[in-house]
């Protein structure tokens, strides 16, 4: 195989920068979906049922996109890039149409449709990282990616805040989503199509070594079906170790992202989402009490969205500081996982007993250490034990180690906090906190490969 040159700062932040995009269609998804739910009537322990959606297309959708882009080579696209556009083009409509659903089935059908494409932009760009850089960049590729990540969450997540201080409403009539919410999803659609585009112009692809022999191998290979279950059955140990860990990391934000909004408007707001059924709009005296109750309601969700924006920040600055490291040194990729997933769980168990508000940005700031190292830590630690030419179907296998505890949680997570704790959405936050504690604890199989970076000097330019 011939030798991969190293790449400057740039060429490396180019080929990443569509992941601006994805996030900013993440955090949107995450900060607001429950928020579009919940104003559409959705009682709040129904809501990591309604959010089994993003996790079930990302169990049927990564590992078919990474079986595909592994097969494909086209001569101005190359291999990974098809599928951003074509991922990238379906996410912005589906951001769009998003927060004007009339009804509840409509705006989970569009969630379907919004994670199952923004997943075919996201699993290529996994791939990519370990298509383009040698070993020993690797660490400084998926930090960095991790960078522009905290980048669009940490904006994203501050949008509908920030166009509210502008002046739009945040406030809407019953069964409405408000118009900063509306325009905020627009902004990201448009966020999304532009980053992508800077990565599909600005970054080339390396065309297989022997492209005959290629396509060869490509007509020879079975279907995509038999080729998953037979990678699936004999994935590298290392990818079952790491499999663990990414089990307890993500059930912890999936219980953020469903039930942070209803948790911490009840619990540290004191402002839950009221119930339209619960008051006679015909009577204007309870007109206006469910208009005072749905304000509060709308501006306690606002100000969980911009403090949610904190774990992306914290996690853009974690990134910067380990890109830096990275890039000159050696570095310990479990040691700065285990580390950073027990802040994060601290991170989360302090939601339940913060004093005020504001301490909210401390509580997320930990959270987002402990999300930086997981965008990067992991991807890591595998790369350098999947075959170069098999990287896309096992980035989108080891995928699957995320959508997994997604589903789990999506199913019991509602019947547990009705069953142990008395329906309160902030128990979903502490459970949370435990499960990365769990996941510290699964890094103890984890295998370290030495990680020869060099300098950041001795890089092409």
């Amino acid at each position: 195989m011939t030798a991969k040159p190293r790449l400057s700062f740039w060429q490396i932040w180019n080929m990443s920068f569509g992941f601006l995009g994805i996030q900013f269609g993440f955090a949107l998804q995450g900060g607001f979906m429950s928020r579009i739910f919940q104003t559409l009537g959705a009682e709040k322990d129904a809501l990591p049922l309604l959010w089994i959606a993003a996790p079930l297309t990302g169990l049927l959708v990564q590992p078919v996109i990474g079986y595909f882009s592994d097969r494909t080579w086209h001569p101005r696209l190359g291999r990974r890039r098809p599928y951003f556009l074509a991922g990238a083009i379906l996410s912005s409509i589906a951001l769009v149409f998003m927060p004007h659903s009339p009804t509840l089935w409509i705006a989970a059908g569009l969630l379907w449709v919004l994670d199952a494409s923004i997943n075919i932009s996201m699993e290529p760009f996994r791939a990519l990282v370990a298509d383009k850089l040698p070993e020993s960049q690797r660490s400084y590729g998926f930090v960095l990616q991790t960078l522009i990540i905290g980048i669009g969450t940490w904006v994203a997540s501050n949008l509908p805040w920030f166009i509210t201080q502008l002046g739009v409403s945040n406030e809407a009539g019953p069964g409405v989503v408000p118009p900063s919410v509306k325009i905020a999803f627009a902004i990201g659609a448009f966020v999304f199509m532009a980053s992508i585009l800077v990565t599909i112009l600005t970054t080339r692809e390396y065309p297989p070594d022997d492209l005959e022999r290629f396509h060869a191998d490509k007509r020879a290979q079975g279907n995509v079906a038999s080729e998953i279950a037979r990678h699936v059955a004999h994935m590298p140990a290392q990818m079952r170790r790491l499999g663990m860990v990414q089990f307890f990391s993500w059930l912890a934000f999936f219980a953020m992202w469903s039930m942070a909004t209803p948790g911490l408007t009840e619990h540290i707001f004191n402002a839950p989402a009221p119930d339209p059924a619960a008051f006679d709009m015909a009577v204007p005296a309870q007109a206006a009490a469910f208009q005072s109750a749905n304000a509060a309601f709308q501006d306690a969700a606002d100000l969980v969205g911009s403090y949610m924006g904190y774990y992306g920040l914290s996690s853009m600055l974690v990134a910067l500081l380990l890109s830096f490291y990275a890039a000159r040194f050696p570095l310990n990729r479990k040691a700065v996982h285990a580390g950073s997933l027990v802040l994060g769980g601290v991170g989360f168990l302090s939601m339940w007993w913060v004093p005020h508000p504001a301490w909210l940005i401390a509580s997320f700031a930990l959270v987002g250490v402990a999300w930086a190292s997981i965008l990067s830590m992991p991807y890591a630690l595998l790369s350098s034990h999947v075959p170069a030419e098999k990287m896309g179907i096992c980035m989108g296998i080891f995928n699957m180690f995320i959508v997994v505890p997604q589903i789990v949680a999506a199913t019991l997570l509602g019947p547990a906090l009705r069953a142990f704790f008395a329906n309160e959405a902030i128990f979903a936050l502490v459970i949370s906190g435990v499960s990365l504690l769990l996941a510290a604890l699964a890094l103890a199989r984890v295998h370290e490969t030495p990680d020869a970076a060099a300098p950041i000097s001795s890089q092409a330019h």
